[in-house]
């Protein structure tokens, strides 16, 4: 069973399960926007990203992982329950420390942080390659924007921080579109919205 169904099906499968994918797109997508407006330089780091990356990005992600399970669905599974416990991890980077718990992460584990993320990225972009041309962008920009904030942290220049915001505002959006379509192309019974389904082989 395919991440996200290349062609119009009904809302539930056979066992009467609705399609997850839709809430983890979005989950991540919305949060991944957020978060990056204020890597651009939009707005500060405030208790609005903390709460979508713990209940939205993260227990929402984590969610639709479980269901992908349920549904036999290994790549969905892997990476929602994966970026879910993402957010979480990064909500706790930020927070703990705050709260007096452990020390803050120095610079070079925060760039050992999110290079193991980017590669991870990385791998299961190949894995999209079987699935969709919106997949494939997600992955692909999302492995793009790891990178960026590696190479931000490394040198400290805050313009690649502020371009990284703003490839990040990109790669959220076209999760958050990959989402929609998945709803709207489900509800409707045909393409409202492409997503680029890839031919079997």
């Amino acid at each position: 069973m395919s991440f996200i169904p290349t062609t119009p099906v009904t809302v539930k499968d056979s066992n009467g399960i609705a399609n997850p994918a839709p809430l983890g797109l979005c989950a991540f997508g919305m949060t991944t926007v957020l978060l990056n407006l204020h890597n651009a330089g939009f707005f500060e780091m405030n208790s609005m990203i903390f709460a979508m990356g713990l209940f939205y990005g993260g227990l929402a992600q984590v969610i639709a992982g479980i269901i992908e399970a349920k549904k036999n669905n290994t790549f969905g599974l892997t990476a929602f329950t994966s970026y879910g416990f993402f957010w979480l991890s990064l909500v706790g980077l930020l927070v703990m420390p705050k709260l007096g718990w452990v020390a803050p992460a120095s610079e070079s584990a925060m760039i050992a942080y999110l290079s193991i993320w980017g590669l991870f990225t990385f791998c299961l972009f190949f894995g999209t390659l079987r699935l969709n041309r919106a997949l494939q962008f997600v992955f692909a920009s999302l492995t793009v924007l790891f990178f960026l904030l590696v190479a931000g942290d490394a040198t400290g220049n805050p313009a690649i921080k502020h371009l990284a915001g703003y490839e990040g505002i990109i790669c959220g959006l076209s999760a958050v579109y990959t989402g929609i379509a998945n709803v709207l192309n489900e509800v409707y019974g045909k393409t409202v919205l492409p997503i680029g389904p890839v031919a079997a082989k």
